[in-house]
Formats: C-alpha cells, structure tokens, sequence
C-alpha cells in the first residue's frame, strides 16, 4: 500500500464512524474506500476487516448514547442475544450462499424506507414507547435476529434498519432508536466477526489504526447528535438512506 492509500483508509474510517454514530451507515463510507482501494479482494476480508475496525466506533458511541439518553439494558438484552444469534447464522450464510438476488432487492427496500420516512414529518420525533415492556422486548428480539442475520449474511445500512424498525413498530424517537441500534449492531458485528476469524478473512494490520480514527468520528458524530437533537438525526437519516439508495441502486442494476 501507498502513504496515500493509507490515508484514505484512516478518512474512510473516520467519516465511516462519525455517520454511524448519528444514524447509522458508516459501512456506505468505508466499505466503498476498501473496495477502491482492494478491488481484487475477497469480499470476506474486505467486509471481516471492516466489520473489525468499525465495532469499537460503534461500541463507543452505544457507550455515549446509553449516558445520555435512557436505555432499558432490561428490555434490550434478550434482542442483543438474539441479534448474536442472527449475526453468527448470517454470517455462516454468506459462506454458503451467494448474496447477489439481495443486491437487486435491497434498493427497492431503502426506498420504501425514504418515502415512509419523508412522508411522515412527525416521524420519530416523539418518544412513545407502542407497546408494554413484554410486547416491546419480544418484538425486539425479532427485529434484532432477522436484522442480525442480515447484516452477517449482507450487511450494508444494518444501523440505519434498525433505527427505522424501532422507530416504525416500537415508537421510539430518533435518539432512543438510534442508542438501542448501536448496542445491536455492536452484537451484531461481534458475532460476524467471530466467524470472519476463525475463516481467517481479517486483516489485523489495518484493523488497529482503522478502530482508532473510527472511535474519534464516532465521538464526533455522537456529541452532534446530542446537540441537535431527534430532528437532526431524523435529517441525517434520510441523506444516509438516500446515498445508500443511490450506491447500492448503481451496484445492482449497472
């Protein structure tokens, strides 16, 4: 690798960390810089390596979200066992299976998310919690293990899924949505990570000063949050999800 190259890992990182911790999509900055930058790569090592560097962001700004906003750990932590569970088979998938059919109907998905999001203004928000806390911690756990499966087996937007699912079907606003979505993708991407060690398809060399830079664009990222409020993350959200729509868009159709 080249000094240039280099640096345009650790920018990658940076940013990559500084937008998941505000509404989710980190991978669309990084994941992108990885493959310019290794295009002859395995997509394991690339996603593995990845998924190795951005965790410690994303545990960071979960850390920063549970200090600032109320979290009930009581009601998160069955869907942080089943988002485990979910990482790990998804993860086992993509050793199996090809992922090319949800790279034309992931698009389509986002979109329907951007619209639902756009139309409604009030849109998250509000916090007001729908369901009593057995409803909410069961429906919860679904979210998180279809979620977890699909961020082992493809992953791309996984926080921002999250943060539209709790904010969609558990009334939450943009803040709370957003903490529990940390936690879960930190679960998450553990499990996934596991499996990409043991295949031995992550880089530790870079994985390091990747975590490092993530962790300061995630603190970053976290302490805007905070300051601007739901309304803001709600903002930051749709421009996520709208570039999400735009680059999986053109990797799947041309």
């Amino acid at each position: 690798m080249t000094t240039f190259e280099i640096v345009l890992i650790l920018v990658g990182s940076f940013f990559g960390g500084f937008v998941n911790a505000i509404a989710g999509g980190g991978g669309l900055v990084s994941l992108p810089v990885m493959l310019s930058v290794f295009p002859d790569a395995p997509l394991p090592s690339i996603f593995g390596t990845t998924k190795s560097a951005m965790v410690w962001g994303t545990a960071w700004a979960a850390r920063s979200y549970a200090v600032h906003v109320s979290v009930s750990w009581r009601r998160l932590v069955p869907a942080l066992v089943m988002a485990v569970s979910g990482g790990f088979i998804g993860a086992w998938l993509l050793t199996c299976f090809q992922s090319e059919w949800l790279r034309k109907v992931l698009p389509i998905l986002l979109g329907c998310v951007f619209l639902y999001t756009l139309a409604s203004r009030q849109f998250g928000r509000e916090h007001s919690p729908t369901y009593p806390q057995k409803y909410e911690t069961f429906l919860a756990g679904i979210i998180a293990f279809f979620l977890g499966v699909y961020d082992g087996f493809f992953g791309p937007g996984t926080g921002s899924f999250f943060v539209f699912f709790f904010v969609r079907f558990l009334g939450h606003d943009f803040l709370h949505a957003s903490a529990a979505a940390k936690a879960l993708n930190v679960a998450t991407n553990a499990a996934a990570i596991c499996v990409f060690t043991w295949s031995g398809d992550i880089w530790w060399v870079l994985v390091a000063p990747m975590a490092v830079v993530n962790i300061v664009g995630a603190g970053l990222g976290t302490a805007v949050a905070f300051r601007r409020g739901s309304g803001f993350v709600r903002n930051v959200f749709l421009v996520v999800i709208g570039a999400l729509i735009f680059k999986t868009g053109i990797d799947a159709y041309f």
